[in-house]
Order: structure tokens, then sequence, then C-alpha cells
């Protein structure tokens, strides 16, 4: 994980405080409680653990949820403003689960963006052909999930380093779940016992690497093309889920330069976050702070034609969980 972080105008979460992970000039980080109004609250001091991680409070987040609620409405405690602290990624999870293919409008423009040019029928042939086989997969039940390494995560507001081998650089703005306890082999039905929270990932990807040109029959590439240093922003914040009414009815809202390039509801996914929790936990271990990014949606730069670029400004946001805002910078410009 980057050590790199900076300061942020507050942005705004639902329910009555969220979590962060945050540092003062001088200090090591903290896990801190955030409340509506932009204060922190040091959980370090608040629970008498001078050694608390976010890591640590999530592995043991249902005992600790009735405190956290309790701290929130007190105001003789000793907060913090905002501003005054540094704002990093709120968890270094152990495992990164990321899953591809999962809005329904977005494949169907991948696979049109990466269409030969001569291949046969018409493009709007070719549209009904994956949305075919989308249906397919939702009742077969088979989401189609890889795995991440933690050393690409990075900071909401920390820039993003572009490498220089990277040829087609994109953004793809996530909804992420964060585990609060081992999940192994759960059911659709009670998978969401186990999410903590939910938080912003930009699930940054090289285009032109994703697919092995040398070995065809391999497919994807995700190492090369998803985890670079730095390549998944996060953040700014976990906030509690029963603070979010329905996480599959949220905007998921990405500006380049100002400029809205996805705007999509989560409505849009083919498997929502209990079947993706769930499906995963039928072969892995989920563990407490872990993540599972759950695709991202239409409005990706390979859509629009345009890259990421040295300089762009990506300003990213899903309801009621905050807003991030990353600056790319060349690699070899530093």
């Amino acid at each position: 994980m980057t050590s790199a972080a900076t300061s942020a105008p507050f942005t705004p979460f639902s329910g009555p405080f969220a979590i962060g992970t945050f540092s003062a000039p001088g200090e090591s980080r903290f896990p801190g409680l955030v409340a509506p109004d932009g204060q922190v609250l040091d959980l370090r001091t608040a629970l008498g653990e001078p050694a608390l991680t976010t890591l640590a409070l999530l592995e043991r987040w249902e005992g600790e949820l009735p405190r956290l609620h309790t701290l929130a409405e007190d105001p003789t405690r000793d907060w913090r403003p905002l501003a005054d602290l540094s704002v990093h990624a709120p968890v270094e999870p152990r495992q990164i689960f990321q899953s591809g293919a999962n809005y329904r409008q977005h494949v169907i423009d991948l696979a049109v963006a990466h269409r030969a040019p001569d291949a046969p029928g018409t493009v709007e042939e070719a549209r009904a052909e994956v949305a075919a086989v989308m249906d397919k997969r939702a009742a077969e039940d088979l989401p189609y999930v890889f795995i991440g390494l933690p050393t690409s995560i990075s900071g909401p507001y920390d820039d993003v380093v572009l490498p220089a081998g990277a040829q087609k650089p994109d953004w793809e703005l996530e909804l992420a779940a964060v585990i609060s306890r081992p999940a192994y082999r759960v059911t659709v039905e009670e998978a969401l016992e186990y999410v903590a929270g939910y938080t912003i990932a930009n699930d940054l990807t090289d285009r032109a690497t994703v697919f092995r040109r040398d070995m065809p029959p391999i497919g994807t590439d995700w190492l090369r093309s998803k985890n670079a240093p730095g390549f998944t922003p996060l953040g700014p914040w976990i906030v509690p889920a029963d603070s979010i009414a329905d996480p599959s009815d949220l905007q998921v809202t990405l500006k380049l330069n100002g400029e809205t390039m996805q705007d999509e509801s989560t409505k849009d996914m083919i498997f929502g976050v209990a079947r993706l929790v769930s499906y995963i936990s039928q072969t892995a271990r989920l563990l407490p702070g872990d993540l599972v990014l759950t695709g991202s949606p239409a409005g990706n730069g390979i859509h629009w034609g345009r890259l990421l670029r040295d300089g762009d400004v990506m300003d990213g946001s899903v309801t009621g969980l905050g807003a991030q805002r990353t600056r790319c910078v060349a690699e070899e410009a530093r």
C-alpha cells in the first residue's frame, strides 16, 4: 500500500458514523470514527487500545458496533477536525476478490469495443448474443471472480501512478463490500450478515494487457492489467451496512476532469452483493477486512475512446459512501 496520503474536503455519507484510517504529522496511522459533521474520533484512545488498527476493529465488528454507535453520540470526546488529518485507504485487506463482467450494459459495451473488425454479423447482433450469454450466467448462478493484490490499494486522495508500460489505463469505479467475520460456504440468504459495511473502489485496468495475445487459450491476465502499485484507490470511508438500506440501489458515478463518464445504478448488476459473497465463500474462506469488489458499470474509457493520461483527475462517488478524488501522474514524469 502506498504511503502517500492527503487531507481533502469532507464528503458526507449515510448514517450516524463511518470508519476511516487517518494520520497526523509525526503520528502513526489510526482507525477513526467519522461523525456526520466531519469530526474524527481516534478509536485507539476512545477504546483504550493504543495499538488498535481498522483491521483489528473489523475482526470483532459485531461486538464493537453498539459501542461505536454510543461513541458517535458523545460530544464530550476528543474530536479532531478532518482538515488536520491525512486520509488513507480505510482498511488494509488480506484478500481482494474482484468481480468481472457483472454489469449488463458494461459487458455489452466491452464486447462491442473488443470486437474484431472482420467479425461476422452486425453490432446489434453482437449485443444480442452477449445479452443471451449473461442471461444464461445469471440463471446458472455463475459469477466471474478473480483475485487482486493488497499492494494495489491506495488512498482515496492519493495520486495514481500510470506505469510507463501501461498503454491503455482505464477507470472502473465500483461498490466494494467489506467483510466482518470469516465466511466459508455461506448461503445467499445469510451472506449479508458477513458484511461489515461498504466503501468505494476504483479498480483501474490496463486494457492493453487484459488478454494474453501470445497464448489466447489461457485468456485474461489480471496480474499485469490490474495489480500495479496504487491501481486500486479505496475509500474514503467504510459506511456500516446498517446505514445502507439497499446496496442494489446505489448510484455509481465517475467524472473525468469534471465530465461525467460513469453514472449507473447498482440495479444493473447481474449478481448482487449477497450472491457474490456466497459464491466466493464456496471456494475461499473470506476473512475480516477482505474486500469484495462488485464490478464496474458502463462508461469506461474503452467505451468512450478516451483512456487515462498524465494530469487527469478522477472524481468517484457512490450513494451514501462519500467521494474520492485522484490525480493521474505518468511514471516517467515523477
